[in-house]
């Protein structure tokens, strides 16, 4: 059941069929004169001040965590510039891929946006296609479609903008397309690619897929040029050529491949600086976490004056599960042992509660703005340990990770928790929601041979 303010904003953007059946984020109308609107004198000015024009080429960045979308446009050198950043007004599910049609998941990776996927109609105010699934989601079987960045601030897997926000960016790319572009990059990300964030999240079961964007970004960040995007292996591979000029199988290995030695040298160097700083943050205390959101979020400066919203009730501060770190002859890292649990892949909010497992739990903000029933975390199920390699050294050689694990996807009313089976120290539903009130409070849950346990005896 859609409540009454959610139901004012499908009523708005006229898609209460696809609501109740079609599940799509774009809809057809008759509001073409939208999408012929100039881009804005003072974005003109900026341009003008960045050395670029209107005409040049664009490349669009998107990190979820930050809800930030970024516009780049290209200068007569042929590197780009940043222009602008908009605050994303909301996106829906966790962080990590989108696997299958449904899960609410805001796409990562790199994806093109060519003339044919602007919707000019669109009931979302503007929209365009950003070209899910690529041939690498394919490779990997990955389903769904139809994702979309468009205004309205309603998201159901798609990258959701204010209407004023959407006209200028549209017009922005309608523009370069109009002038000769073949196609726009559009590089989704979980989060901004820095060390810091990626020793955060260095035991997060997605952690091998975001090494393989960090590597692409890694590309652009030091020649800001659009990097070239290949798939073969099932992974991304970035300004590659295969050296027996065989063309890449998205589905097959790898052949033998030819990099620009100058471009290869510089990434290198930025990784080998990166991996240095991510293990000097590990060694410093910096805890593994894993970020758990009710469904998506919403740019912080939104929170005081943007009414009309989907999910309302669901933007509250995501939890954060802090990870335990163990060494490696200890049996096995947590995030190796954790990964052992052979408990279902079912969406987050469904799974079964770790019950002992040794992580700890609190509000995001530190506020205690959680939600008030505790979020289940399944045990990295099915996540086989070579893609979350619990020690810091397992971080080091960013070429040779597998695939990701499918991503959690977000209920849409997560469910009760079950209370923990453990002969130690239990923590009940009650106990839990009263630390997640309070904000800065740690709830630890219990130790981590007693989940792997209380696992076993939950299937």
């Amino acid at each position: 059941m859609f409540s009454s303010r959610s139901f004012k904003i499908l009523a708005r953007a006229g898609f209460l069929a696809t609501a109740f059946g079609l599940g799509a984020c774009d809809d057809d109308g008759s509001l073409a004169h939208r999408s012929l609107a100039p881009i804005p004198s003072e974005t003109l000015a900026l341009m003008e001040q960045a050395g670029t024009t209107k005409e040049a080429p664009t490349l669009i960045r998107a990190y979820k965590k930050e809800a930030e979308l970024e516009v780049w446009k290209m200068r007569p050198d042929g590197r780009y510039v940043h222009l602008k950043t908009f605050p994303m007004c909301r996106w829906s599910g966790q962080l990590g891929p989108k696997t299958r049609e449904g899960d609410r998941q805001v796409p990562e990776g790199f994806y093109t946006i060519n003339p044919s996927q602007l919707n000019p109609n669109s009931s979302y105010y503007l929209a365009f296609n950003v070209g899910y699934p690529n041939a690498y989601d394919r490779a990997l079987g990955h389903t769904g479609g139809t994702i979309m960045v468009h205004g309205v601030c309603s998201s159901m897997g798609c990258f959701s903008m204010t209407d004023r926000q959407i006209g200028e960016i549209y017009a922005i790319v309608r523009t370069s397309l109009n002038a000769g572009q073949n196609a726009v990059q559009m590089q989704s990300y979980p989060f901004h690619m820095t060390a810091e964030n990626l020793a955060k999240h260095r035991l997060d079961p997605n952690i091998a897929f975001w090494k393989q964007l960090k590597e692409g970004a890694d590309h652009f960040e030091v020649t800001k040029q659009e990097p070239t995007v290949g798939v073969c292996g099932k992974r991304y591979v970035f300004n590659a050529t295969p050296a027996n000029g065989q063309h890449l199988d998205p589905a097959a290995a790898c052949p033998p491949l030819k990099h620009d030695p100058q471009i290869a040298a510089l990434v290198a160097e930025k990784q080998a600086k990166d991996d240095a700083k991510i293990a000097e943050l590990a060694s410093n205390g910096v805890k593994p976490i894993r970020l758990v959101y009710q469904d998506g979020g919403q740019h912080p400066s939104f929170t005081a004056r943007v009414a009309e919203v989907s999910r309302p009730e669901a933007l509250v501060p995501p939890t954060e599960i802090v990870l335990e770190e163990r060494a490696p002859n200890a049996k096995g890292t947590a995030a190796s042992r954790l990964a052992a649990a052979k408990s279902p892949a079912t969406n987050v909010a469904a799974r079964q509660p770790i019950g002992g497992v040794s992580e700890t739990a609190v509000a995001a903000n530190g506020k205690g703005s959680a939600p008030e029933e505790p979020i289940k975390v399944s045990a990295l199920a099915n996540e086989p340990a070579a893609r979350a390699k619990g020690s810091i050294s397992g971080w080091l050689g960013l070429h040779k990770d597998p695939e990701p694990a499918p991503a959690p996807a977000a209920a849409e009313t997560p469910a009760a928790p079950e209370p923990a089976k453990t002969t130690g120290k239990s923590t009940t539903k009650n106990s839990a929601s009263a630390a997640a009130k309070d904000g800065a409070k740690k709830v630890t849950i219990g130790p981590l041979d007693k989940a792997l346990r209380a696992a076993d005896a939950q299937k």
